[in-house]
């Protein structure tokens, strides 16, 4: 088949009009797909159910176009804490150029390594409760112990509890029909006397001369 020159010149003209279509279609793929990055990147979005850009994204080799080389000087330029509140118990500050799992490893850390108390053995003589004993033992685990740690000696395994390593509390409570209630009543508040057990109901039972040396005798 002979071309002439004008279908020819036709043809190429159609070949380059086809031929954009895909790289125009990419380079706008490319804007979006790097919009997209640096929102993901450097905005942490607060939704009303969740928080969204939390995951860590600067791993090094991620991505092409950015170098994720970690360095002290690098972030020891772009972190800041900025104190928000700070009380005797309590501190409130903001942590800003640093990741989201750094800084949750960072609230593990204060946690682990804060002095606290907390209820390690329990003793139970009696339970005839729905909740099994180490289920209620593992709750009563979970209570915050108001008292400073600094007032005690850590107890060393194999150690006997004194009063200098040890505190010790009592927890004895009866759940009773109520005499008077109505026919048709079907709340546990109104049926039964102590039908919940509150960490009120906890009594604290001093060792030894506990009672004059620690502050608030209780």
């Amino acid at each position: 088949a002979v071309v002439s020159t004008q279908s020819r010149s036709r043809y190429f003209f159609l070949f380059l009009c086809t031929t954009q279509i895909p790289l125009f279609l990419s380079f706008s793929l490319f804007i979006i797909r790097m919009a997209h990055l640096e929102e993901l990147r450097n905005k942490v979005h607060l939704d009303i159910n969740k928080v969204r850009n939390t995951e860590d994204t600067r791993t090094p080799g991620t991505y092409a176009k950015y170098d994720d080389t970690w360095s002290f000087a690098k972030f020891r330029k772009s972190f800041r804490m900025d104190v928000i509140e700070k009380t005797e118990r309590t501190a409130e500050f903001d942590l800003i150029g640093i990741d989201t799992p750094f800084a949750n490893a960072f609230r593990r850390i204060l946690i682990a390594e804060v002095p606290t108390m907390a209820v390690e053995e329990v003793f139970i003589t009696n339970n005839t409760s729905i909740m099994q004993d180490e289920v209620l033992a593992h709750r009563l685990g979970l209570l915050p112990i108001a008292v400073d740690p600094r007032l005690f000696e850590e107890r060393a395994k194999g150690q006997a509890p004194s009063e200098r390593n040890t505190l010790q509390f009592r927890l004895k409570i009866k759940c009773k029909k109520q005499r008077k209630v109505s026919a048709d009543a079907t709340d546990p508040e109104e049926l039964y006397m102590n039908s919940k057990v509150y960490s009120r109901h906890i009594e604290w039972d001093p060792i030894g001369s506990q009672r004059q040396w620690l502050p608030g005798n209780g």
